[in-house]
């Protein structure tokens, strides 16, 4: 049991149990303090120490009582999820979308900003100012993750993007962090949207996923033994870097159509237009060469199509099950997200939490909420 813990001075002890205490409470759970003392394994006198320190800190808060309970209820206590909050931006092609959520990752507020693909360095990043700044209303945060296509660096910086103009280079952690204060964390979309898909997607009981961001990008992210793969150089699963993976064309089969959205290709195609179908058909053929690859070396239990194109799932996945089918040794499960074209900024917003958890976890004294974020960013409870 904690209570037995022992090589360690007091103070670790408490900073331990508080730890594990507000672990029990993360997500939502509303407990009595029996239930915290059997959920966290401390003794009843301890759990009473240790929420009574918490509620002082600001990091826990007693709930309502029970409507129509008989008698005097027990007390029940619930993180303050209330306590901070968090953000996460997502830069695409076409659009530009933040999210304000709370420690919890409960999205609060959101605001999205329609971008012309062929946008240049600052519209894009006036773009992102202007998300930013409608979605924080004067509100501080804790911490921002930030989605981008290309390959970032560890600095926050983009160090090759072929999807947008301008955009190698572009320092996203530096411009952000003008407008919602540091830390400022940056990833490849894909591999957020697959962080996304692991923490409250359909991938969530999966150890070993291959997320495929379908839109008019193809992308993926990687998720190997429950944890998000990077690669040595953060170039993880950037397969169609491959001329003959088929990804960088995939795409033109669906904006080649004589229309003015690649929604149109789809309609068309549900209402069994033949060139629509067989329009299709090309796309998945070349997107399943580059998924093939990927299963066979890491043999997923499943596979996650997501982006924009997953909204399409009905025409999409059947059809790439049969192609994964003709070269994968062990077939996966396949299904689409169901995030649409949210999952990429679902996934800055857990990367930005994830950084919360980390500073939680670190050495030292569990302190106040406040003490998270400088004296101009307090935020009033």
């Amino acid at each position: 049991m904690i209570d037995d813990l022992s090589g360690g001075d007091l103070s670790r002890l408490r900073q331990h149990n508080a730890l594990v205490m507000i672990r029990a409470l993360r997500g939502g759970a509303v407990l009595t303090l029996t239930e915290l003392a059997k959920r966290t394994g401390l003794s009843r006198a301890s759990t009473e120490d240790v929420v009574r320190e918490l509620t002082e800190r600001g990091w826990v808060a007693e709930a309502e009582p029970t409507a129509g309970a008989v008698g005097r209820p027990a007390r029940r206590f619930r993180f303050r999820a209330d306590a901070g909050r968090v953000l996460g931006v997502d830069i695409g092609g076409h659009k530009v979308l933040a999210l304000l959520a709370d420690l919890d990752g409960t999205v609060l507020r959101s605001e999205r900003v329609v971008v012309d693909p062929e946008m240049g360095r600052m519209g894009r990043l006036a773009a992102v100012d202007q998300a930013v700044q409608g979605v924080l209303a004067g509100e501080a945060v804790w911490a921002t993750g930030v989605a981008t296509t290309g390959l970032v660096d560890g600095t926050g910086r983009v160090m090759l993007s072929d999807a947008l103009p301008e955009w190698t280079g572009v320092d996203l952690a530096a411009h952000v962090a003008r407008l919602s204060s540091e830390p400022v964390l940056v990833e490849n979309d894909g591999k957020l949207a697959a962080l996304a898909e692991s923490w409250r997607g359909v991938a969530r009981y999966a150890k070993d996923v291959v997320f495929l961001l379908a839109g008019l990008r193809t992308g993926t992210g990687l998720i190997i033994d429950g944890k998000l793969h990077r690669g040595f150089g953060n170039a993880a699963g950037e397969i169609g870097a491959l001329p003959m993976a088929g990804w960088i064309r995939a795409q033109q089969h669906l904006t080649s159509w004589p229309g003015s959205d690649v929604a149109d290709v789809f309609q068309a195609a549900r209402d069994r237009d033949r060139r629509a179908l067989a329009a299709v058909r090309r796309y998945v053929k070349d997107i399943a060469v580059g998924a093939s690859a990927l299963v066979l070396t890491l043999d997923p239990e499943l596979i996650v199509v997501g982006g924009g194109f997953s909204r399409s799932a009905d025409l999409i996945l059947e059809p790439l099950r049969r192609e994964l089918d003709r070269w994968c040794v062990r077939m996966p499960e396949v299904r689409a997200s169901a995030f649409g074209d949210e999952g990429v900024a679902l996934g800055a917003v857990r990367l930005a939490l994830d950084h919360v958890d980390r500073t939680l976890h670190g050495p030292g004294e569990l302190a106040a909420p406040e003490h998270f974020l400088g004296a101009r960013n307090r935020i009033e409870s």
